[in-house]
């Protein structure tokens, strides 16, 4: 579903039917505050472009709700798990290397 911040996420939902207005984000859940989701962290969610770059459906992503300096606006950062390898994903985008091995021409 397409996000408030406009691009399509997977986690997003919204229910707009006969006047509702229910927004959320199912990957971060309902969390108290100040853990919890608000429609600006959209903007600078990194989740969309790891499900467009990375497939896997052995990979477990986990959100860090997290502040710049204290005081500053919140963003998300994502700590990421393959079940299949069972170790901890450097880089999301890409994944662990062990379920999509890259294929090297030689």
């Amino acid at each position: 579903m397409r996000t408030p911040a406009g691009v399509d996420c997977p986690y997003f939902y919204g229910d707009y039917y006969r006047g509702k207005h229910i927004e959320e984000c199912r990957l971060i859940g309902k969390n108290p505050p100040p853990q919890n989701w608000t429609a600006d962290l959209c903007a600078s969610c990194p989740v969309p472009s790891i499900k467009r770059a990375n497939a896997c459906e052995h990979m477990i992503m986990t959100p860090i709700i997290k502040r710049k300096l204290g005081l500053f606006k919140r963003y998300i950062s994502i700590a990421a798990f393959c079940k299949k390898s069972g170790e901890t994903v450097k880089e999301p985008h890409i994944g662990c290397g062990i379920c999509h091995p890259f294929d090297i021409p030689e």
